[in-house]
């Protein structure tokens, strides 16, 4: 339950940022593609589509997404989306096996470059002083 619920907000992020963010908006520039992540096991899918430097997701899978990320089941997936260094916790996911990609691998590294973009920004010490 708590990945399903942490896919769907990824897509909530992903898409207001789609409309205010205009970083994020330059990230989408000339991107027209569909890519999913799921488990393993078929039980949790989400896909997001890409089209016109939007981002919408729908829960499901996709009939044919330009690159797709799988992991072992829920728990795991839950555990790398959210452990705190990402980008080792899926390397070793894809060394293990316990996270498989389908499709253009570039794609992958393009969409966690995305997920920068969702990190809120730290407040400074002057704002909480006052």
């Amino acid at each position: 339950m708590k990945f399903r619920f942490l896919l769907w907000m990824l897509g909530r992020l992903m898409a207001k940022a789609s409309r205010a963010n205009p970083a994020f908006q330059q990230q989408l520039a000339g991107k027209d593609l569909i890519f999913q992540l799921h488990t393993l096991d078929g039980k949790v899918a989400r896909h997001f589509i890409v089209k016109d430097q939007r981002l919408v997701s729908q829960r499901g899978p996709a009939s044919a997404p330009a690159f797709a990320i799988g992991f072992k089941d829920a728990a795991y997936g839950f555990a790398t989306m959210n452990a705190k260094n990402k980008q080792l916790a899926f390397m070793q996911g894809i060394q293990n096996k316990d996270i498989q990609i389908q499709g253009n691998p570039a794609l992958v590294i393009w969409f966690q470059g995305l997920t920068k973009f969702l990190v809120p920004k730290k407040k400074s010490a002057e704002k909480k002083a006052a």
